[in-house]
């Protein structure tokens, strides 16, 4: 069952009114198809005037839509022959990270995300999508274990940001994000990224520093959540919304800051609303890109990879 939020209401509304009218029109018989003509071309016009106009705020409340597709979801859409692998072995086994070997039609890649839960029991066990150290080391070992055996990566991230926890921080939370960076900045295999949902901090850049970042169009990238942003400039929280103005998460703030390389359009009303269609849209960008980046030699994919974090934001003197 899909949750609506606030500004999704109307739509909802109307579509449960169509779906009515149909169930009366089959079952007793009577011809309201004009009627039902009538409101789908209104539900229409209301989709296209709502999604058209979406403030930043809304944008960043469907990157947390409760029934936006997880990591594990396009897993399972886009790749075949999924292989999980588990632990960073040094320390444990971190769920708010999954990764591991699969087949993108018949290409060998190794895909790492973020994963957060359905309901309260799975949220507590992925830890809401936020990585302890031990998850972004796991990440690291299997980058290196993708560039062993000459395997693209893709990342898909999707998370409120590293986990602030004091066990965290005491076992290298910082240590271990910076040394993805270093990392990743060096491997010498493709890499795209992916921001399918919320991509907060430095837990999002752990699994970023790719030749190509991809972003969902309602899917949001910053250096801090709105909520911290607010807590720390205006100390109040209830501010968000205006640092989310202030912050310029969205995917068509970055993409002319070549933060971003593409953007992947959205159906309507959101990839929550048809995950298939949006594993079809990703699956499509994935397959060009990885094609692309597969006539590069090593050398090259970092050294490009340099360059364009290099080059990347916009600046103006006074």
């Amino acid at each position: 069952m899909i949750q609506d939020l606030d500004f999704e209401r109307p739509i909802s509304e109307l579509e449960l009114k169509i779906e009515e009218f149909k169930q009366l029109s089959n079952g007793q018989g009577k011809d309201l198809s004009k009627e039902i003509l009538k409101l789908e071309l209104k539900c229409a016009r209301l989709k296209e005037e709502t999604f058209a106009n979406l403030s930043r705020w809304q944008r960043t409340l469907l990157a947390r839509h409760p029934n936006r597709p997880y990591t594990l979801d396009y897993i399972s859409y886009i790749f075949h022959n999924f292989i999980e692998l588990h632990g960073d072995r040094l320390f444990s086994d971190d769920p708010s990270i999954v990764g591991g070997l699969a087949k993108l039609d018949d290409r060998s890649v190794l895909v790492v995300g973020q994963q957060k839960g359905r309901n309260f029991k799975e949220k507590v066990y992925r830890n809401f999508g936020m990585p302890h150290p031990e998850g972004f080391r796991k990440a690291l070992r299997l980058f290196t274990l993708a560039e062993k055996y000459h395997l693209p990566v893709i990342t898909l991230i999707d998370t409120p940001g590293a986990y602030p926890g004091l066990g965290a921080e005491e076992r290298g939370q910082a240590e271990a994000i910076a040394k993805n960076l270093f990392v990743m900045a060096e491997l010498k295999v493709p890499i795209i990224s992916v921001i399918i949902g919320e991509g907060g901090s430095g837990g999002a850049l752990a699994l970023g520093v790719a030749n190509r970042v991809l972003m969902l169009e309602y899917a949001i990238y910053s250096v801090i959540s709105p909520e911290g942003c607010a807590a720390i400039l205006w100390q109040d929280g209830e501010k968000a919304q205006e640092a989310s103005e202030a912050l310029k998460l969205t995917a068509y703030d970055l993409l002319p800051l070549k933060v971003i390389d593409e953007i992947i359009k959205e159906p309507l009303g959101g990839a929550h609303r048809n995950p298939a269609l949006m594993a079809v849209n990703l699956q499509e960008a994935l397959k060009a890109y990885l094609a692309d980046l597969s006539t590069f030699n090593p050398e090259e994919l970092v050294q490009q990879r340099h360059e364009k974090f290099r080059q990347m934001g916009v600046f103006k003197e006074l």
